[in-house]
């Protein structure tokens, strides 16, 4: 089994400084590691060639962030199994062998994310994909140890191996075969939630989404876009929508998309509350692409099978902002 692991940069010369070593020092005996590379104007590439002249490097000719970034790059990668992998990932030594493991033990697998930690604080769940992603009803992205802006301590409680709804695009593991059948990731959302629309499309073709907890990589996340930043803020509302739109099932359409643009406006209101203006902008600005985006969106989802199952949870914002329940384990 052939395994490419892809690195998009972007102006990452000090993340691929700090980060680069482990991927290479850890899987360059199992795996072919490429770094591709969005049109930087410094000088990461030329640092590649001088210290690590073993790596692939793949120029795209322009930064059309993750999705675009990745679909441009992966065209000219030749392997069974893709590992894309952010550019501020530390791996650990034998990450690569538990996933590989289940890779060929279950042919009906497609999409694999390992443990995620925090880079700064080792002991807990990293924000983006913790120990594996879900959705709720409503479409609201959460994970086994992270619901909200709550991250749980690593205390082994999720050291299983098991299905899961959606894999972090931090460490995202899939079939080459599965990607191109699906033709990659959808490049309108440019970046943000993408790997969930992936993950949501690969799930309505019946195929499996696993996480492997006795694989552990440590993101440091936040390194292209703060989490305090609008524009994260704006690319996570609008595509959460474009989510919902294109793969939500035809009998729950109309009361989801209705809801969230609901609570989308209490969210744009609770940040007023908490004086920070600039998000609730964000929101609107979020919400003014969605509406243009629309037509394109209805259009897709008109292409798309649809699985009726997709959730487990009717509302975590209700269980989380009202109930109190910060825990995974303590959601029903």
């Amino acid at each position: 089994m052939k395994i490419a692991i892809v690195i998009l940069n972007w102006n990452g010369k000090k993340l691929l400084e700090t980060f680069l070593p482990s991927i290479v020092h850890f899987s360059s005996e199992k795996a072919e590691i490429f770094v591709a590379d969005n049109a930087s104007t410094d000088d990461s590439i030329a640092y590649i060639k001088k210290y690590y002249p073993s790596v692939n490097i793949i120029e795209n000719a322009v930064n059309g962030g993750y999705a675009k970034g990745y679909n441009d790059a992966l065209q000219s990668v030749e392997a069974d199994i893709y590992c894309l992998i952010n550019s501020d990932v530390e791996v650990t030594e034998n990450w690569l062998s538990p996933v590989l493991d289940v890779f060929e033990k279950d042919k009906n697998v497609a999409i694999i994310q390992p443990k995620i930690l925090d880079y700064k604080e080792k002991t807990s769940f990293e924000y983006a994909g913790a120990g594996g992603g879900f959705i709720d009803f409503f479409g609201y992205p959460y994970c086994r140890g992270r619901v909200f802006n709550s991250l749980e301590k690593d205390t082994h409680q999720f050291d299983d191996t098991t299905e899961i709804f959606w894999a972090s695009g931090a460490c995202f593991f899939i079939r080459a075969e599965v990607y191109h059948q699906l033709e990659g990731f959808d490049e309108n959302y440019f970046a943000h939630q993408e790997e969930i629309d992936l993950c949501w499309r690969t799930n309505n073709l019946g195929y499996d989404i696993k996480y492997v907890g006795t694989s552990t990589v440590f993101h440091i996340g936040g390194a292209t876009l703060q989490e305090t930043n609008p524009h994260k803020t704006y690319l996570n509302f609008r595509n959460s929508l474009l989510n919902v739109v294109k793969n939500v099932p035809k009998k729950w359409f109309l009361i989801v998309v209705l809801s969230r643009l609901i609570l989308d406006g209490i969210a744009g209101i609770k940040f007023l509350l908490e004086l920070r203006p600039i998000h609730t902008f964000a929101i609107l600005k979020a919400h003014v692409s969605f509406y243009k985006n629309l037509p394109l969106f209805l259009k897709k989802r008109r292409k798309l099978s649809k699985k009726q199952t997709y959730f487990i949870h009717i509302s975590i914002v209700w269980q989380y902002f009202i109930l109190g329940r910060k825990k995974f384990q303590d959601l029903d």
